[in-house]
């Protein structure tokens, strides 16, 4: 005999499984071990004859061959059929969970445990893969599983998965009409009076923000259906936790406690708070049953487990940027329309002569008023006076709060009546966004991509794993010296981006280039947080080397070969923003707050945070979708006009992809064509002496991708995107291009593989750049700031490949081909041999090979002893030796002295 156990008080869904696993596992059969919930055993009332449904005493444990248990791994839960688990003749005991966090004690074969909102979809999911049809009355029941549980798919429990299940299941003919009777059953006539007596006795507690509720019930037996009426007292109280308890007799004398526990505070996991009393469920819905129990010394014990949990909501000071971009009451109209089209903001703040805030003005004032003509006008006409103001320590619910009540788009942070910040309503609804997104999280379904695989979001603990000991030690010194500061510390871009990526928690990440902001500049020194926190760290790791840019308020530390720390580059930097005045320019930067800091640069996949400091330590800051880019696998960028602006990040965009396989996405790759095709870089080119971002920046972003081993892959997209022209508008990549770089990665593996000689990437780049016409070559290696032998070998390239190819034919022999090309170094020879004929490049190849390695027969020493005097003329006679040589007049050492005593008489 097989059977399928249902714990006690079965649940539709632990019904609804248990009757798919009867599909699975023909001839086995559903024992409901300790009762029902009232809507299940209504509806088993009927129809339990459409199912393989016994009673636990009509079963022969000495028959049992297999127990399948279905919804718990606790053996408590199943009642006096618990006592089958110990039979010796069982073949096998098989567990099918949802619960994640639990440590089940059932001694189970085999185990299927997956984060889903309904046991029954996993059963559903087994069901599709062997093929199984379902009779209408299982399809039902089976869907009434999932919707029950995942409160029809509105639970945040709730998954993907739950839908394709219910969906199929529909296929399989379920009944709607049933499904909603049975959905929403309404409470019991008992249950509503009870409902009555919780609402009298509610007591409750504020904590941080969250109202917490508990109640305790006396009843005379036990009462089915207490999770329904815990669920609607939190419907109807609005309270953020709850935990309701029922007392009641047992017929020995004792006494039975039940606690029922639900809540919607993030970060609260009740299951941890319930487990060490014996009791289990979900993070946000668990119970606990307790014979003979001290009901206060339990609920006091559940009550301050609760409250441990009970996070610390995000204030204003986590929320608000700064510093905030201020006007005088007499600043025009027009003016404050320019500020706020420079900065991107909806508002601003209006302060006096002493920073003392007087109003605020919004975009919408400052359009009315330009519509009616009023632009020379001063915005004090126009502002809103005596604002609503909040301190940095007013928390979220109530920013929220206020906002609501009083409609309100921006709420000024005063601290000592100084105006330190602005809190935005798009700053609340990104807050509030990521805390939904960090529940999906914390309910053990992970986060997955529109393409491509999933992409943890790692915990602090998760990110002190993944990295090397040694750097966790730095950026946790790091984080102590900026809280000591009241600042918050930001691990950014690449770093984050690299770890997210990480697949595995080896502890030996060793991130040679790590970025670190600190937002709090309005508590900063004169020289910038950023500065002072590099220079406290110098402090504590005198080994490296302190370099400070004032102009961008950034410091770095750089170690060299250290042997804890290898080449380790760190910078620091305050949170700043920053406005380009003209495309390909460098930017004006000002100090800022790590929104705007994360807001201005160049792809969302580098546009991520992980604060470092406390109380909000490893939560991940993505307000521009970076985590949904990184699982899809895809390049975006975060502004229409990046690429006009900053061209460099199409060769950053194109490098990333490619060293990640991903794909940039369409619209990106849109603004990248757009971009070049509008002929902006080349006349920002003509019209300003600099353009960094045409110059040295782009530079620098080539030796980035032409030292790379994916180059040539990084390269042909470049050329597919049109971006060589970047480098000058006549650059492409033609066939005739990607011939000439075959043959130089010929001539790099031939004559220099260790990279001795030549610096790989430089010479790719004089390739490139030779590939233009002649009268180019020298005004772009000069405009990208080249070498100044890379220079002067471009200058020179035609001279000398018109040399050549007029002077090689008409060499006889070999010695006239060594004087001839031994004059120039490897990499002219090398780039005269790709813009040559293939008669001159196989003999430049033969002069490289074989002759150039060639040396006389006899030395400066050997002359010595032949009588001959230092001088000047050893050079010719060796040069002599050296012709005779190549030209096989001589081959050994005996016609060497006679080719001396002939042309050198003593």
């Amino acid at each position: 005999m097989d059977l399928i156990l249902c714990h006690t008080t079965a649940d539709f869904d632990a019904l609804g499984a248990a009757i798919g696993l009867t599909r699975l596992l023909p001839g086995s059969k559903i024992v409901l071990t300790g009762g029902a919930h009232p809507p299940v055993r209504d509806f088993l009332a009927l129809h339990r004859d459409e199912y393989a449904l016994i009673e636990r005493r009509s079963v022969n444990p000495k028959k049992i061959r297999s127990l399948t248990v279905v919804d718990t791994q606790h053996r408590d839960r199943l009642g006096k059929a618990a006592e089958w688990i110990d039979l010796p003749h069982l073949k096998k005991i098989v567990v099918y969970d949802h619960h994640l966090e639990q440590n089940g004690d059932i001694p189970a074969t085999q185990v299927h445990i997956s984060p889903v909102g309904a046991i029954t979809t996993l059963i559903v999911e087994e069901l599709q893969k062997q093929h199984t049809s379902l009779s209408p009355a299982e399809a039902t029941a089976m869907a009434l599983g999932i919707h029950v549980d995942t409160g029809s798919l509105t639970y945040d429990n709730a998954t993907p998965r739950d839908a394709l299940a219910l969906a199929w299941l529909m296929q399989q003919g379920a009944s709607l009409s049933v499904v909603a009777e049975y959905v929403e059953p309404g409470l019991s006539p008992q249950l509503q009076q009870l409902l009555s007596e919780a609402l009298d006795n509610l007591q409750y507690l504020c904590i941080r923000g969250y109202t917490l509720a508990w109640v305790r019930l006396q009843t005379s037996a036990f009462v089915p259906g207490l999770s329904s009426l815990a669920s609607e007292l939190m419907e109807l109280t609005e309270i953020n936790a709850l935990l309701l308890a029922d007392e009641y007799p047992l017929g020995d004398g004792d006494s039975r406690l039940t606690i029922i526990g639900r809540s919607q505070i993030p970060d609260v996991n009740l299951n941890k708070i319930f487990q060490p009393l014996g009791g289990g469920g979900h993070s946000q819905a668990t119970s606990l049953n307790l014979r003979g129990a001290n009901y206060e010394e339990v609920l006091n014990q559940l009550l301050e487990g609760l409250k441990a949990q009970v996070p610390h909501p995000p204030t204003a000071r986590d929320l608000m940027s700064s510093p905030v971009r201020t006007i005088r009451p007499d600043t025009t109209i027009e003016e404050a329309q320019r500020i706020l089209l420079r900065y991107g903001h909806s508002g601003l703040s209006v302060v006096d002569a002493q920073g003392k805030l007087l109003g605020i003005i919004s975009r919408r004032d400052i359009d009315i008023a330009l519509h009616h003509g009023f632009s020379h006008a001063p915005v004090k006409g126009y502002m809103t006076i005596n604002p609503k103001t909040i301190t940095p320590d007013t928390t979220l619910p109530e920013i929220e709060s206020l906002m609501v009540t009083y409609d309100i788009g921006r709420l000024p942070v005063l601290d000592d009546g100084q105006l330190v910040g602005i809190v935005t309503r798009t700053d609340v609804l990104r807050e509030l966004h990521q805390e939904r997104e960090g529940d999906k999280r914390r309910e053990g379904e992970r986060e997955r991509g529109r393409e491509g695989e999933d992409v943890e979001v790692p915990n602090l603990a998760e990110l002190r794993d993944r990295l090397d000991p040694k750097l966790w030690e730095l950026l946790t010194k790091a984080s102590v010296q900026a809280k000591q500061r009241g600042w918050h510390l930001y691990l950014v871009g690449g770093a984050v981006r690299d770890l997210l990526l990480a697949k595995e928690a080896s502890g030996t990440l060793m991130i040679q280039d790590i970025d670190l902001v600190v937002d709090g500049f309005h508590k900063a020194a004169d020289v910038g947080a950023g500065v002072e926190l590099a220079k406290a760290l110098q402090q504590i790791y005198p080994a490296a080397r302190l370099e400070i840019h004032g102009a961008f308020q950034t410091a770095a530390l750089l170690w060299h070969k250290d042997p804890e720390l290898d080449s380790l580059w760190v910078d620091i930097a305050t949170a700043r923003t920053e406005f380009y005045p003209y495309p390909a320019a460098n930017p004006e930067v000002e100090a800022s707050s790590i929104r705007q800091d994360l807001y201005r640069r160049d792809f969302t996949i580098n546009a991520l945070a992980l604060r470092l400091t406390p109380p909000h330590a490893g939560k991940l800051l993505d307000f521009f979708g970076g985590l949904l880019d990184l699982q899809a696998k895809q390049i975006r960028v975060l502004h229409a006009n990046s690429f006009i602006e900053d061209p460099t990040r199409i060769y950053r965009g194109v490098r990333f992809a490619v060293r990640f396989g991903f794909k940039i996405e369409p619209q990106t790759e849109e603004y990248i064509r757009y971009a070049i095709n509008s002929g902006v870089y080349d006349r920002t080119a003509r019209e300003n002496n600099r353009a960094p971002a045409l110059q040295t920046r782009l530079k620098a972003e080539l030796k980035h991708i032409l030292e790379a081993p994916y180059w040539k892959r990084a390269l042909q997209l470049l050329g597919d995107l049109g971006a060589l022209q970047c480098i000058h508008p006549t650059l492409k990549l033609d066939e005739d291009l990607l011939r000439l770089l075959r043959l130089l990665e010929r001539c790099l593996r031939r004559f220099d593989p260790q990279q001795t000689l030549i610096v790989h990437w430089q010479m790719r780049l004089e390739a490139i750049v030779a590939h233009l016409a002649p009268e180019y070559r020298a005004k772009v290696a000069k405009n990208l700031q080249m070498q100044e032998d890379s220079i002067e070998r471009l200058q020179n390239l035609a001279q000398t490949q018109a040399e050549v190819r007029e002077s090689l034919p008409i060499c006889q022999r070999p010695s006239q081909v060594v004087q001839l090309l031994r004059q120039y170094d490897l990499p002219m020879l090398i780039l005269i041999a790709l813009h040559s004929s293939r008669v001159i490049r196989q003999q430049i190849w033969h002069y490289l090979t074989i002759w150039a390695n060639v040396q006389p027969i006899l030395n400066g020493n050997d002359l010595k002893k032949l009588g001959y005097k230092p001088g000047p003329q050893y050079r010719q006679m060796l040069d002599d030796l050296l012709a005779a040589t190549l030209d096989e007049e001589i081959k050994n050492r005996a016609e060497a002295e006679i080719f001396l005593a002939q042309h050198y008489p003593k």
